[in-house]
């Protein structure tokens, strides 16, 4: 695989590239066979991908000395005194995997003081990522290259693109779209509806749910950010990353940026 065309990396950058093609592998390894699926606490799916893939991508980001926050692990609260840590999503799409669509990612991002600063998105069905470090614009390696990526300039509403969640958009969150005018919504699985806005392929997504959790959105954040976009919580606050409570309690916005502050209007005359 060709190096990433960003002249100052930091180290990190090139194990969590690592991290997620090897990751990658191991998950569509147990795709392509028999596995296990069971239910956790919280009633959402768990299979032997989501736990082998893990492993994985702890062997390798250990190399860092770094603290790991993962789904996929008991949490321990003494990363709530570090400057950096890793979040994972070691599968984000579990769902997905389930049911076959390929629409599952691995999801590996670096926080410093709060914030990411390097996101990977690995799309291991299609053999690409989404990357970005702080500072150095993102990028998408698809096709054997890396191209660098940035949002839309569209900067109407009802001109928008929209992506949602397959197995998750609630009833609230249509009928917030059909206010704003958006008419071209397409249903998608895990962060590739973050890569899909950062790849210039659609320009807004919606959640107001309080399910969503750090590791489903850090890589994405620092993705999002360097493509030229924005995502916020849906009162337009900005997302902050190692807090001692993981769950964003006031949903997702992630558009190209243009068309953020008005959403975030519209949906506060909801309220």
């Amino acid at each position: 695989m060709k190096d990433i065309p960003i002249p100052d990396k930091i180290p990190e950058l090139d194990i969590a590239i690592k991290a997620a093609n090897e990751a990658g592998k191991a998950i569509l390894e147990i795709y392509q066979g028999d596995y296990e699926t069971s239910t956790k606490n919280d009633d959402s799916p768990i299979t032997d991908a989501d736990l082998k893939s893990n492993e994985v991508i702890k062997k390798i980001l250990s190399q860092s000395k770094h603290q790991i926050l993962s789904e996929e692990d008991k949490d321990d609260l003494s990363r709530l005194s570090k400057e950096i840590i890793w979040i994972v999503d070691p599968l984000d799409g579990t769902s997905d995997f389930i049911d076959k669509t390929g629409e599952f990612t691995v999801m590996i991002s670096l926080i410093k003081n709060k914030k990411p600063i390097l996101g990977v998105i690995g799309w291991p069905t299609e053999k690409t990522l989404f990357v970005a470090q702080k500072g150095n614009g993102a990028f998408r390696f698809s096709n054997e290259e890396w191209k660098k990526i940035s949002v839309t300039k569209v900067s109407e509403i009802s001109k928008c693109r929209a992506v949602g969640s397959r197995h998750h958009l609630s009833d609230k969150e249509k009928a917030f779209i059909k206010k704003l005018g958006i008419e071209d919504f397409t249903s998608i699985g895990s962060s590739l509806k973050v890569g899909k806005i950062s790849s210039g392929e659609a320009e807004a997504y919606i959640t107001t749910t309080n399910k969503m959790k750090e590791w489903d959105s850090a890589a994405s954040y620092c993705i999002i950010l360097e493509a030229g976009g924005k995502m916020t919580d849906m009162s337009g606050n900005d997302l902050i990353y190692n807090n001692k409570d993981v769950h964003h309690q006031n949903g997702i916005l992630v558009t190209n940026g243009l068309v953020h502050n008005k959403i975030v209007e519209e949906f506060k005359k909801l309220e």
